[in-house]
């Protein structure tokens, strides 16, 4: 049987679903395993903020590192790496009984991390290149559905049985992530015998690729315009008038809108944007995004803001997606794995900084201002993306990519 790019699609987004599944399904109750299970009742807000932070933080410094060793051995072989290492982690936790032993678990659940970018790097170099962008674009909506599912098993789970429970299960979850890339995941394009390059020679060769510079900024940009408002959104809805006991429950529902709105409208946007171009689409989202936020300044009732959420999102669904096609085209195949490592690291910073600089905004204004601000800003880069001309910019460096590689080529 030949090689079947939709069939490896297939494999690695119920992958990247299970894994993304296995790591929402802590975040309803983590705050609530360190106080009730593990004993910390002084500064519970900073454990809280620390325990989800440090794991955002150590992936996003180790991922250029396992990005150079994809490129160098392949992405299958980090794959398996990783969804093994998570597995055993995520059990670790089960046994877990103190609050330094659990940090320092989650550090290294952020240092052995990586299957997300590997497989999308993985989905990147062995799909067709006229079929890339709408592959990536269903990527991306393998970690917005495990993101809405995750938090919800945990919530059951932990109701049902207990906190450790829920850890038990992102366990299985995990393990299940590393068994499929194991025996159903194939990989046909890496060189092993390239010689594997050192993490500073990766990152003096991205910077060297504005475009590229351009797009991790904008990857982050995107990612942190959403993380942004996570601690605002139980507060903002307390505002509203939704009582106390439902309000959990209630931002759940809000912030799973985007995700919902992103699984919905993802691969519409990849068929388009084959058509069309990613850099209109990158455009389109941006300025939907950002009118979307700016209007949640005038939203006074719950209904209408979850109904103004899910239609912001049903734009955003198009920037990463975009974001990553369009980095597809100005990186040579085989700086592919250290490209999406890079990439890992600079959405995963944004992951940290967003919640931390969103609670800082909303403890010195008002919650309505942020949403306009985060809109402006969403703006500016739509505008800066159309003055630059970074549609433009992609398709030459594109174009020089495909002519060295024609000129190898012809001299073979």
């Amino acid at each position: 049987m030949g090689f079947s790019w939709k069939r490896n699609l297939i494999v690695l987004w119920v992958g990247v679903f299970f894994c993304s599944t296995a790591y929402s399904i802590s975040i309803p109750f983590l705050s609530i395993f360190l106080s009730d299970q593990l004993g910390v009742t002084n500064h519970l807000e900073i454990w809280s903020g620390v325990s989800f932070g440090i794991t955002f933080l150590a992936s996003a410094l180790i991922s250029p590192y396992w990005g150079s060793l994809a490129d160098k051995y392949g992405r299958k072989p980090m794959l398996i790496r990783s969804g093994f290492s998570l597995a055993a982690l995520y059990l670790i936790n089960f046994f877990v009984h103190d609050p330094y032993v659990f940090i320092i678990v989650r550090i290294f659940q952020g240092l052995l991390a990586g299957f997300v970018p590997a497989a999308i790097a993985m989905v990147a170099t062995n799909t067709p290149e006229e079929k890339t962008g709408y592959a990536l674009s269903i990527m991306s909506t393998a970690g917005a559905t495990g993101s809405i599912i995750g938090p919800l098993i945990g919530g059951v789970v932990s109701f049902y049985s207990s906190n450790r429970s829920a850890f038990l299960f992102s366990a299985v979850i995990v393990l299940v992530s590393a068994l499929i890339a194991t025996f159903f995941a194939k990989e046909e394009n890496y060189d092993r015998s390239a010689p594997r390059s050192h993490v500073r020679d990766d990152i003096r060769e991205a910077a060297a690729n504005p475009a590229f510079m351009t797009l991790l900024m904008l990857a982050g940009l995107a990612t942190f315009s959403v993380m942004i408002l996570e601690p605002l959104l139980p507060i903002y809805l307390l505002d509203m008038g939704i009582s106390k006991n439902s309000a959990s429950l209630s931002s759940g529902i809000v912030f799973s809108a985007v995700g919902i709105a992103t699984v919905i409208m993802a691969p519409q946007w990849g068929r388009i944007g084959s058509r069309k171009g990613f850099g209109f689409i990158l455009f389109i989202g941006l300025v939907g995004g950002g009118i979307g936020n700016i209007l949640q300044y005038f939203v006074s009732g719950y209904v209408e803001f979850a109904i103004l959420r899910f239609a912001y999102g049903l734009f955003y669904a198009g920037v990463l997606p975009s974001v990553n096609a369009m980095i597809v085209q100005v990186i040579d195949p085989g700086f592919r794995g250290r490209a999406f490592g890079l990439n890992q690291a600079a959405t995963q910073l944004a992951t940290m900084a967003g919640p931390i600089i969103g609670g800082l905004l909303g403890a010195f204004i008002p919650i309505r201002w942020v949403f306009v601000i985060n809109g402006v800003m969403l703006l500016v880069a739509a505008v800066l993306v159309k003055t630059r001309k970074l549609e433009a910019k992609v398709e030459a460096v594109e174009a020089a990519h495909a002519s060295g590689q024609t000129a190898i080529l012809e001299n073979s």
